[in-house]
């Protein structure tokens, strides 16, 4: 039988607000790489493309690849009117998706990504738009999205089926029962050693490259879902991971690398710093991001040091409160002490201070605004910048059922009333000029 035809489709965005930090389809180009490593024919099509051949020219790029999504204003999702700003979808034109599919080679089964939950309807588009042009084509949903909400986008997604959890163990059984052709892996999927690199040539344009080099979480914040996605720890080999840096910056010239890891710094001496080492002797001109955010404990000098020889250009850490009191509520990963001195060695291995931000979690369910401006404002004594990261309740974790109970909004009947941006779990009445002045306040 001859090998099927799988097409991978990143979707739009639909929100309030998006911007291009560092974001690609991780997972599913993952997927796409095994696929085609298979003997599969393998196409990308990407409806957040900042560089699709019909966009405008010049396309902005910022010097560390990120730049604005192109946009159009769409109605607001229903029961979300009381925000008052615009909505919108982001990404490529509806009638250019539309010809790109019409282009493809037909497809015997297509994989649809998701990311953020309240990004749904996004999905949901996107997947009406295939089955405008595909209608008979099998469209299998995975991702974030699929995971943490998966009844909702059982039934609201237009998905012929929703995966959860990683999708790799779950290929030969999908790609056989939806196309009959049957396939034995070449390598053991669980071993992250052994998996190919995630096929970032289908994309367009490569200004930067996405670099993971675990899956997983020791912690388990009531706020995070990562441990609910990923339930263990487990760490790609250094050469690996520097093999393929050195893969993407020989062969496509990518200079601008984003760390996706939710634990880079963890386990030090047998992770970040023979990579770190690996780096560096190679004398490559590059630059790093790391748009999740550190752990602040791991950072001693010698990592620091070894990061800013190692080409470190943003350097974002998990700090969430300033207050460090024993009595505060919340997670407990760092103290005041350990919070000042990471700072100083990231300034004393030459860190300038913008490069350094600290994010503060700000809208969580019964916060009080005080506390986060002086957050804010000890953060700011440091010399660094504080960085707002606003709260999303998220199914799954610790603290969703204290969401839906502090919520102005029914968080389980629709995810698009978990978008940070409505602040949920806020009061209506204050909530956006609180944020204003705490946004303001970081600036100051």
């Amino acid at each position: 039988m001859k090998p099927p035809h799988i097409l991978c489709v990143n979707p739009w965005i639909h929100d309030f607000a998006a911007y291009d930090f560092w974001a690609k389809p991780l997972g599913l180009l993952g997927l796409a790489a095994i696929l085609r490593d298979h003997g599969m024919t393998v196409s990308f099509l990407d409806c957040l493309d900042r560089f699709h051949p019909r966009a405008e020219s010049p396309v902005k790029v910022l010097k560390d690849g990120r730049g604005p999504f192109r946009k159009k204003e769409i109605p607001l999702p229903a029961g979300v009117e009381e925000i008052g700003q615009r909505f919108s979808r982001y990404g490529i034109e509806p009638e250019w998706f539309r010809r790109d599919l019409k282009k493809s080679p037909p497809p015997d089964i297509i994989f649809v990504t998701s990311m953020m939950t309240y990004w749904a309807p996004g999905v949901r588009e996107t997947i009406s738009v295939i089955k405008e042009i595909f209608p008979r084509v099998p469209v299998i949903l995975g991702g974030v999205y699929a995971s943490l909400c998966t009844g909702h986008a059982r039934q609201f997604s237009l998905a012929d089926q929703v995966i959860t959890g990683n999708a790799e163990e779950q290929l030969p059984g999908i790609i056989l029962d939806h196309t009959g052709y049957s396939f034995t892996p070449k390598y053991d999927f669980n071993d992250l050693n052994a998996l190919p690199r995630p096929a970032l040539d289908l994309v367009s344009k490569m200004a930067y490259a996405p670099i993971l080099t675990s899956r997983g979480c020791p912690f388990s914040c009531s706020y995070c879902a990562s441990s609910f996605l990923e339930k263990r720890l487990r760490h790609r080999s250094p050469e690996t991971v520097f093999q393929e840096i050195q893969h993407w910056h020989n062969i496509h010239g990518v200079n601008n690398f984003a760390f996706y890891d939710d634990a880079l710094l963890i386990h030090p001496e047998n992770h970040i710093i023979p990579l770190l080492e690996k780096i560096i002797h190679s004398g490559m001109p590059l630059s790093f991001h790391t748009p999740n955010a550190m752990h602040i404990r791991q950072i001693s000098q010698k990592i620091a040091d070894m990061m800013f020889q190692a080409g470190f250009k943003t350097i974002r850490m998990g700090l969430e409160t300033a207050d460090f009191s024993p009595s505060r509520p919340g997670d407990h990963k760092v103290t005041g002490n350990e919070f000042s001195l990471a700072v100083d060695r990231l300034k004393q291995a030459g860190f300038a201070s913008e490069q350094i931000g600290a994010y503060l979690l700000c809208a969580l369910p019964g916060q009080h605004p005080d506390d986060v401006a002086r957050s804010i404002t000890a953060v700011k004594e440091k010399g660094i910048q504080p960085v707002l990261a606003y709260y999303t309740p998220i199914p799954h974790t610790p603290m969703w059922q204290t969401a839906c109970g502090n919520s102005r909004f029914d968080l389980e009947k629709d995810p698009v009333f978990t978008n940070n941006a409505l602040l949920p779990c806020m009061e209506k009445d204050n909530a956006f000029k609180t944020i204003a002045q705490l946004k303001a306040l970081t600036r100051k």
